[in-house]
């Protein structure tokens, strides 16, 4: 007898991990953000438009990514250079979107965060759109970040979600303070 995912009406063990984890995110995203075909025109993924229903898919899809590039069709064409040395990277640099352990403030404080690490890349090139994925962790790049392949796009942020992202991370951070803004304090 084949069991199925309450919820979902997709036979466990007549999948792939692959399939049952895009079906998980796909209820994900119904459950958050509506069945609608809202889709981004560009990509033609769906769009998520509220920080809220993208905290919601990272606590039920653990694994997403986010990527500041000109979308998947266009990574699929090229491969990503360290602009700095030249050298090609094996795989795609993206900011994980779950949270760390030892994070203990609000998933959204943590996703906020994340989105605004690398929004000047977007705010330089127009043609940049941030989107999640998930893929294969094949190492890290020049910043430590991770490197994916075998990527799977799973949907495209939405401005007001970029938006949001800004004004929680300017009223709940100390936004562009480091280490050593600490010594020139005690100093």
């Amino acid at each position: 007898m084949m069991r199925s995912k309450p919820g979902l009406s997709i036979p466990l063990g007549v999948v792939s991990p692959a399939s049952y984890a895009q079906a998980m995110t796909d209820a994900a995203l119904d459950r958050t953000c509506g069945t609608s075909t809202d889709r981004d025109a560009t990509t033609g993924l769906r769009r998520i438009d509220h920080l809220a229903q993208l905290a919601a898919v990272v606590r039920a899809c653990p694994g997403l990514h986010v990527r500041y590039s000109e979308g998947p069709d266009a990574d699929a064409r090229r491969s990503s250079i360290d602009t700095e040395s030249g050298l090609e990277l094996p795989g795609l640099s993206v900011n994980p979107l779950d949270a760390e352990r030892w994070w203990t403030r609000p998933l959204e404080d943590w996703l906020a965060r994340q989105l605004c690490q690398y929004r000047h890349l977007a705010e330089k090139d127009p043609q940049r759109i941030a989107w999640i994925l998930r893929g294969e962790h094949c190492g890290r790049g020049p910043d430590c970040e991770p490197l994916l392949r075998e990527v799977e796009p799973i949907a495209v942020i939405g401005a007001h979600v970029l938006l949001e992202a800004r004004e929680r991370y300017e009223r709940n951070f100390d936004a562009g303070r480091g280490p050593a803004d600490d010594e020139e304090d005690r100093g």
